[in-house]
């Protein structure tokens, strides 16, 4: 079993600016080494933008805390580069089981379709996410890339200002001050950087408690997702199970509201329970215990002026769903190519307040099916209780029931729908592909799809003729052919032609669809692109 989070991988060590006779000033300050401010951090190292990274820790978290990671985020990290690490470790899975007391009602499938490089779902602690993106950084470093990473640099004070923001630092060897052109605070749900401007959250909390237990076992489970309603050994309340790499298991227990926390997080209260759960006989190890509270709210605004949240610090759901780092890294990948572009004063300011558009959306869609799996795991009164068992009741026996079982929506990716970067859409095309929505996965000639694409401007071009390369306003457009009778399935004209002879997308930096037709059309993808950055 690994104890990685016992060891520092980004130690103290003192830093230039910290005798600098005035601040200096950086590009962009990071706050907060986690997965989201670590991600942030590789995203803007590859394009060149100088950032440094601020945490008070020196270590990856302690604990699995985040532990489920969906495809769409799994083919962001591919992008960062660092996505096979990450699947190499993890635990894959795409099967999931919902009991009822002790039967199971029904399972499903989060992938039923082939063609796609990476899986529905892996399982994995965070800080082995945390510790491969550390690691990732020190190769960027190594590569001579614009990143620096201080532990133990507590921040102590923000000040927002019209041009940057300053920063007081706290160390070992005392207090120094930084300016930065950019903050992006990746801070946590508690988040400092929140708190020092005097920002909150809006939403709701729910009278719930959850225990959260990091079990290490051998076990004969399968590699899948289990949730029980009303199961015999948590009467009246719920029960999650996961696999994790190590032999290490997540298990969460619905508690109730009028508890003790401190109490019940004790091993021998939480070891009785989970001998309930799993037995008498079966041997276990607590590796880490937390105890919940079910939120889903975040910030009226993501964006004050140069600071700018992201992750848990801009918005909180609960675990149910995997909702939470798998939305603050497509927060990341929302701003990262757009804050390049401004930086280089290839589009206007303006442009980052579609950020606070296209995530507001999709923490708005988290929030909205956050809380509907919230109110059904826990109904809220005895009427509601009673449709919920019926309704579990039945999903055992008919189809139609299913869908509205609600053991938690598990993440699926944000489509930017009405987005103001959203450029035209050509009638009777998939609607999976449409303007705002990912690029879809499928087999190429040579590989995947997904691999060939983000970063940059690019043309997908499907048997169709357009020109070689594309330069507007000094941005460059890369041409992407695609030929589709060579494609060894028919998944990419199923997924991006339909019915259309030929098809041409413009793809964002971040993978994202900015506008499609059937045939080239220069004027039409001009203006598309001038769309996509905010000039139109």
């Amino acid at each position: 079993m690994s104890k990685i989070f016992e060891v520092p991988l980004y130690p103290y060590e003192k830093s230039a600016d910290q005798d600098a006779a005035s601040p200096v000033r950086h590009p962009v300050v990071v706050i907060g080494a986690g997965p989201i401010g670590l991600a942030a951090a590789i995203d803007l190292a590859q394009q060149d933008v100088p950032v440094v990274v601020l945490d008070d820790n020196d270590k990856v978290s302690w604990g699995s805390r985040a532990v489920c990671y969906a495809k769409r985020p799994l083919e962001i990290l591919d992008r960062l580069g660092c996505g096979d690490a990450f699947v190499d470790k993890a635990v894959v899975w795409n099967i999931g089981k919902v009991f009822f007391d002790q039967r199971q009602v029904y399972q499903f499938d989060l992938l039923p379709e082939d063609g796609h490089k990476r899986p529905a779902f892996v399982n994995l602690q965070q800080y082995y996410f945390e510790e491969y993106l550390v690691q990732r950084v020190r190769d960027l470093e190594a590569a001579g890339k614009p990143i620096e990473l201080r532990g133990r640099n507590k921040l102590l004070s923000v000040d927002p200002r019209d041009d940057g923001v300053g920063l007081l630092v706290e160390t070992p060897d005392g207090t120094y001050r930084l300016e930065a052109d950019w903050l992006i605070a990746c801070d946590g749900a508690a988040s400092p950087v929140r708190n020092m401007m005097g920002l909150d959250f809006v939403g709701r909390v729910f009278q719930d408690n959850f225990l959260i237990a990091d079990v290490v076992m051998e076990a004969e489970f399968p590699t899948e997702r289990w949730f029980w309603f009303d199961p015999p050994f948590n009467r009246g309340q719920s029960a999650l199970l996961h696999k994790q790499p190590d032999n290490v298991w997540r298990i969460d227990l619905q508690l109730g509201w009028d508890i003790d926390k401190e109490e019940e997080q004790k091993p021998e209260n939480v070891i009785p329970r989970l001998k309930a759960m799993l037995g008498e006989d079966v041997e276990f190890e607590l590796e880490w215990v937390s105890i919940y509270t079910f939120q889903c709210r975040r910030m009226e605004k993501f964006r004050h002026g140069r600071v700018i949240f992201a992750g848990d610090a801009a918005h909180q759901v609960s675990p149910f769903g995997a909702r939470g780092a798998n939305s603050g890294l497509q927060d990341t990948d929302n701003l990262c190519w757009k804050l390049k572009l401004v930086m280089d004063g290839a589009a206007p300011e303006s442009l980052l307040d579609s950020y606070d558009v296209e995530r507001i959306h999709g923490a708005d869609e988290n929030i909205l099916n956050s809380s509907r799996s919230t109110d059904f795991i826990t109904p809220k009164s005895q009427i509601s209780r009673v449709f919920r068992d019926a309704v579990l009741d039945l999903s055992e026996r008919v189809e139609f029931a299913r869908p509205l079982v609600n053991s938690g929506r598990l993440s699926v990716p944000c489509v930017y729908d009405g987005s103001p970067l959203n450029g035209p859409d050509a009638a009777g095309m998939p609607s999976r592909t449409r303007p705002g929505a990912p690029a879809v996965d499928a087999p190429v000639a040579d590989g995947w799809l997904i691999d060939k694409l983000g970063n940059r401007f690019q043309l997908l071009v499907f048997d169709a003729e357009a020109p070689d390369g594309l330069e507007v306003d000094g941005i460059p457009v890369e041409t992407l052919r695609i030929h589709t009778e060579a494609a060894p399935s028919d998944a990419l004209r199923e997924r991006y032609l339909g019915e259309a002879p030929a098809a041409v997308y413009l793809m964002r930096p971040d993978q994202h669809v900015a506008g499609r037709w059937t045939e080239f059309d220069a004027a039409a993808v001009d203006a598309a692109l001038r769309r996509a950055i905010g000039q139109a």
